[in-house]
């Protein structure tokens, strides 16, 4: 028998199988982590807003200069800094969003009320959370910590945000 001196290689045809079926073994990864990687960026907006309630737990809630209203993490900051010179090192630790948060932006956010009630709250994205807080159907300060479902979809895309309230 007689061999061919150029059948060294792989054909094209099997190199394309092969490369087929990675793209397949990938895409069965990609979709069976997702759940897990929605979870762990709620486990860190909540991990995130408990670290920053205890500091506003340790004192009254910070009125900002336009007064009472929501606002974006980010844009308080700066008033933060003038205020509370010792926030100023702590600027570029700001938290974000894990998922919608920027430079610009934090998607963490800051209500409080005219009366001095605050709630730092964060939309997760996990539908399936359960409900703590089931008597809200809003970002409520003064209402307590936990999740609660609002008529609101937010910016990750559902209508379930957890709150640190005071």
């Amino acid at each position: 028998m007689k061999q061919n001196k150029f059948q060294h290689g792989f054909s094209l045809i099997e190199l394309l199988v092969v490369i087929t079926i990675i793209g397949l073994l990938a895409s069965i990864v990609f979709l069976a982590t997702a759940g897990a990687r929605v979870k762990a960026r709620d486990t860190k907006r909540k991990t995130d807003l408990a670290q920053m309630g205890r500091m506003l737990y340790a004192g009254s809630c910070f009125m900002p200069g336009s007064g009472a209203g929501d606002y974006d993490l980010a844009d308080l900051m700066g008033e933060l800094e003038t205020k509370y010179p010792q926030y100023a090192q702590y600027a570029s630790l700001l938290p974000k969003d894990p998922k919608t948060g920027s430079g610009s932006k934090a998607n963490y956010r800051y209500a409080i009320t005219a009366n001095g009630h605050c709630a730092l709250y964060a939309n997760l994205e996990n539908e399936e959370e359960q409900i703590t807080l089931p008597n809200l159907s809003a970002v409520t300060p003064g209402a307590g910590t936990g999740i609660l479902k609002t008529t609101v979809i937010g910016w990750n895309g559902t209508n379930i945000f957890y709150q640190v309230g005071k």
